[in-house]
């Protein structure tokens, strides 16, 4: 059986963000349960409750295994029932919590040759040393079984696809023009399975193109980018320059949005995940959380428990 747990369900920065003194901000800070904190993006998956498959490592990760009680040590002196990593990008908050996985404990750490180029560049990655971790590369468009260090199975599969998205921000290039040096690999959706249960889980999506909305065509269950409530929500609010779309974040509302891309699709279950501090529906009481509700859409939050 699939089993899913929502480590982390915050964009970059989590909820709130260390430096936002907006009223949501001030609202979280002050325990208010319509505004409940978030952590930086992450999900762990199970096909059997004992051995778990990570999926992006937030710098967020040591507080989100130690209130998540599926990820506690079970046995011996050390121990851990991570098994394997997958990374769905480069982004800061889905690889800084690799270090915090550097105690001699073996995984395996799955990405595509893009982003494994990035660890290989940096080499404080040294410190999650490959022979205790190897690093298996990711084909996009491939179905493949997750094992972990040992290339035992963890009865988890994925199949790895691209989605419209942007090179990491500290890997950008602005020689390179509108796409900063983008390239297929940057960023990844994934279906998980375990069975005859499939989850999409897709954190980072500039565009709902056509060959993404077929794959998730009438899925039991789909996590997704909700990111921003509109593009241009941060320069709105004062505390950036960019569009969601330059920095590789569909929007939700609107014409082009998530809401009105998925409409029609039939999908069973629809979840919003990596939601940055800016956006609305974060809190449970704005105009904005209902007219996502009212969509069929949840907004995720740190610990949910699912199963397709």
């Amino acid at each position: 059986m699939l089993q899913v747990v929502i480590l982390g369900s915050a964009a970059g920065g989590g909820f709130p963000q260390w430096n936002s003194n907006d009223e949501a901000s001030r609202r979280a800070r002050a325990g208010d349960p319509l505004a409940l904190p978030r952590t930086q993006s992450s999900i762990a998956a199970s096909a059997d409750g004992e051995r778990w498959v990570l999926v992006n490592a937030s710098p967020d990760l040591r507080q989100q295994i130690n209130v998540t009680p599926q990820l506690h040590p079970r046995r011996g002196p050390r121990h851990s029932p991570l098994a394997s990593v997958v990374l769905t990008n480069g982004e800061v908050d889905h690889v800084a919590g690799l270090l915090t996985l550097r105690e001699n404990h073996p995984l395996a750490l799955y990405a595509t040759d893009r982003v494994l180029s990035i660890l290989r560049e940096n080499s404080i990655f040294g410190a999650l040393d490959p022979g205790v971790v190897p690093r298996r590369s990711i084909a996009i468009g491939g179905r493949f079984p997750v094992a972990d260090r040992d290339g035992h199975d963890t009865g988890i599969g994925m199949e790895a696809f691209a989605v419209p998205g942007k090179v990491p921000l500290y890997r950008e290039d602005a020689a390179a023009g509108e796409n900063f040096g983008t390239e297929p690999g940057d960023s990844i959706g994934l279906a998980i399975t375990a069975g005859e249960q499939t989850c999409f889980y897709i954190p980072g999506c500039a565009t709902l193109t056509a060959d993404v909305a077929d794959r998730v065509r009438g899925a039991p269950l789909v996590l997704f980018d909700g990111t921003l409530w509109r593009d241009d929500e941060m320069i709105v609010a004062g505390v950036g320059r960019k569009t969601g779309r330059r920095m590789g974040h569909i929007s939700i509302d609107g014409d082009e949005g998530s809401m009105a891309g998925f409409a029609g699709l039939g999908v069973r279950r629809k979840i919003f995940v990596h939601v940055n501090n800016t956006n609305p529906i974060l809190l449970a009481d704005s105009p904005e959380r209902a007219v996502v509700e009212r969509a069929g859409w949840e907004v995720a939050h740190d610990g949910m428990g699912l199963v397709p």
